[in-house]
């Protein structure tokens, strides 16, 4: 399995690379490649296989359903990124190699978070320690600290730098450009609401097909300063995979929804985010921001909470069912169809949909409640799913965001709010597929 590791997946990458500069293909590169294909053909049985194409010709069949323009889907570069996704997945969520480094990264984050509970005990005393208000203290509050981290690293200039040349790299194996690959990462590094600053020299002129791809890209993934919280309520491995998933899930999605031509590529210039700020400011207004981010999720669980507790109330009182259980019965198609299994798609279905409506730590709390009582694979493709930003609360956030730097792109985004929700939900299902592929 180790050799699988070593040799599998850097044949894959070296293979998509090779394929984007249309370069000839050493033979070395294809064999490089066969552990990952071993894998499938002797490890996995030909249904669980079936039962991932299934999902993914459903999946694209829904995305085709939405398409701006279909006759520039690039079918090349998609069997290129689900080849690399597959990979990806075997690797982070099946391999020695890959385990061992997700443990890695769990332990790394469980660290961070020992650090953050520091802080946290010398304002609250004991509280966390008696397991008292345990959403607020030990999964909201370390991301102040890991916002402060995060902010000293832009400072620093390490993640812009690391932005480039992930992004580089990304926009050889996608073919969707820099301007959406840097989009990506950056997403990932800064968040859903800040990550917009970086464009904002260029932001007016961007035109609305690429403003959409940019505003799905942030509501499929997630911000690193929440990593941190979702690991405590889910399996590390399940948030690490979900991270790289859901990137490349969302160029496959986007290459379908929103094809784009290779002379639509425009110049990316990343503005310098707190450039003229001394380190101490830039320190500053990062503590504050992340702490104003755990205040809106804590105000967001009060709010969706209680009000999903007054549905549940009404239609149980009304119908003989809950709220919930009736999203789990729509939802439940979509639970099988990624591969739960069916002893568990109507509760995961449930959660899926509640994630939907509210967002991502509701659902994970909800989550928490049933875990015990699920199958090891429906809990892992259920985490998978949960990692992202896609719901409805996402739309007021990112036209928000954009809206503060330049009003009229704003409500651009703000028109097409309920397909930003279609796609990026269409991203999560084909994550946790993948996921479904390798758990």
């Amino acid at each position: 399995m180790v050799g699988c590791v070593l040799y599998g997946l850097p044949g894959l990458l070296s293979l998509a690379l090779a394929r984007q500069a249309h370069d000839e293909i050493h033979v070395g590169v294809w064999l490089n490649a066969l552990p990952f294909a071993a894998y499938l053909l002797t490890d996995k049985t030909m249904a669980a296989i079936f039962h991932f194409l299934l999902a993914l010709v459903v999946i694209f069949a829904l995305a085709l359903l939405v398409s701006h323009d279909r006759k520039h889907i690039r079918p090349r570069y998609i069997i290129q990124l689900i080849v690399v996704e597959a990979a990806l997945g075997w690797f982070f969520l099946h391999s020695a190699g890959g385990l061992a480094l997700v443990g890695a990264v769990g332990r790394f984050f469980e660290t961070l978070l020992g650090f953050a509970a520091q802080g946290t005990e010398f304002v609250f005393g004991g509280m966390s320690q008696q397991g008292l208000a345990f959403i607020f203290l030990g999964v909201l509050c370390p991301i102040v600290f890991i916002s402060a981290l995060i902010g000293i690293l832009q400072h620093w200039r390490i993640l812009p730098l690391l932005i480039r040349l992930v992004g580089t790299v990304l926009s050889k194996i996608n073919g969707m450009g820099k301007l959406e690959s840097f989009n990506a990462v950056s997403t990932l590094v800064l968040g859903q609401s800040e990550n917009f600053i970086a464009y904002k020299g260029i932001l007016a002129d961007i035109p609305p097909k690429r403003l959409y791809t940019m505003a799905a890209t942030a509501m499929s993934t997630v911000s690193l300063s929440i990593v941190g919280a979702y690991m405590s309520m889910i399996e590390a491995r399940y948030v690490v995979a979900a991270l790289l998933l859901n990137m490349f899930s969302t160029f496959i999605i986007l290459s379908i929804i929103n094809p784009g031509k290779e002379s639509d590529e425009q110049p990316v210039a990343l503005d310098k985010l707190h450039e003229e700020q001394s380190f101490f400011e830039m320190l500053g207004e990062y503590i504050l921001a992340g702490f104003k981010v755990a205040m809106i999720i804590l105000a967001m669980l009060i709010g969706f909470i209680a009000l999903i507790a007054a549905i549940n109330a009404l239609f149980a009182a009304v119908f003989g069912y809950s709220f919930q259980q009736l999203l789990g019965y729509v939802f439940y198609p979509f639970a099988w169809l990624i591969g739960i299994p069916a002893a568990d798609a109507l509760q995961a279905g449930s959660i899926m949909a509640t994630k939907l409506v509210a967002n991502e730590f509701v659902a994970m709390i909800e989550l928490k409640k049933v875990a015990a009582g699920m199958t090891p694979r429906g809990l892992g493709i259920l985490s998978v799913f949960l990692v992202s930003f896609a719901n409805f609360a996402s739309i007021g956030i990112v036209a928000g965001a954009i809206k503060g730097l330049n009003e009229r792109q704003g409500n651009v985004v703000s028109r097409f709010g309920w397909k930003l929700v279609y796609g990026s939900t269409l991203v999560s299902l084909l994550s946790a597929a993948f996921a479904g592929l390798f758990i």
